[in-house]
């Protein structure tokens, strides 16, 4: 049986004195979308900085195809597969749209020409080729965050992890990070993504992942979580 893609199993981690994850448990297989899901504060980005060798973990495994890479530094980790779009995008504000893009180019698959260049990411975001001579930190918002997503695909990562995907942008920028989304997902993309937009996750997302106070309190797929009603009211409503 082929190792999932991702798998958290029993993670702890904190600041200092802190601990935020009390035993995180999260799988993510090849080509599927996963949601983490949770109000404010219960150890979702946490969750995804100790995966990415950002935070160092106190316990449990960090699993990228079935090899434990908990405690590893962020840039083995990178190399696995992993392409994260940070909470608050992290752009490079001095560097150009097509210098940004650049910075990060690699083949991560290993294998044959790769899917990602700065083609084919400016062909997925049209604004970003219109601005590929602007500076990063001259960008809207949202411009900025496609130039996140894209700067992420330019790794060729076997997972892309989106954390706040669409937090504090105009709704047809939203509107159109969904769009790309979805297109990367019918292209057998494997996607975890953040984000409070409960409708777009449930129309993107395969399974879905609830947080509450550092540890998962609810697990299922989208059929499971329409069904049951009070997944929302109890752990995503303020």
């Amino acid at each position: 049986m082929t190792a999932p893609l991702l798998e958290v199993a029993d993670l702890t981690a904190g600041y200092g004195a802190a601990p935020v994850l009390f035993g995180m448990n999260l799988t993510v297989q090849a080509g599927e979308v996963v949601t983490l899901m949770g109000r404010n504060g219960m150890g979702k980005t946490t969750t995804i900085r100790a995966v990415m060798g950002l935070l160092p973990p106190t316990g449990g495994r960090v699993l990228i195809a079935g090899e434990d890479m908990r405690g590893r530094p962020a840039h083995e980790i990178a190399r696995r597969g992993l392409g994260l779009v940070p909470e608050g995008r992290q752009i490079f504000p001095t560097l150009t749209v097509e210098e940004n893009l650049i910075a990060t180019a690699a083949n991560r698959l290993g294998r044959g020409a790769p899917r990602w260049g700065l083609a084919e990411v400016l062909a997925l975001f049209p604004r970003l080729g219109e601005r590929r001579r602007q500076m990063g930190g001259s960008l809207s918002g949202g411009e900025q965050q496609m130039l996140a997503i894209g700067r992420a695909l330019m790794t060729n990562p076997r997972l892309l992890i989106l954390d706040e995907a669409t937090e504090g942008l105009a709704p047809l920028i939203r509107e159109e990070i969904w769009r790309v989304l979805a297109t990367l997902k019918g292209e057998g993309q494997s996607i975890l993504v953040i984000d409070k937009n409960v409708s777009a996750l449930l129309a993107l997302a395969d399974r879905h992942t609830v947080v509450e106070k550092g540890h998962v309190v609810w697990e299922g797929d989208t059929a499971a979580f329409r069904a049951d009603g009070a997944v929302i009211e109890t752990y995503l409503h303020v």
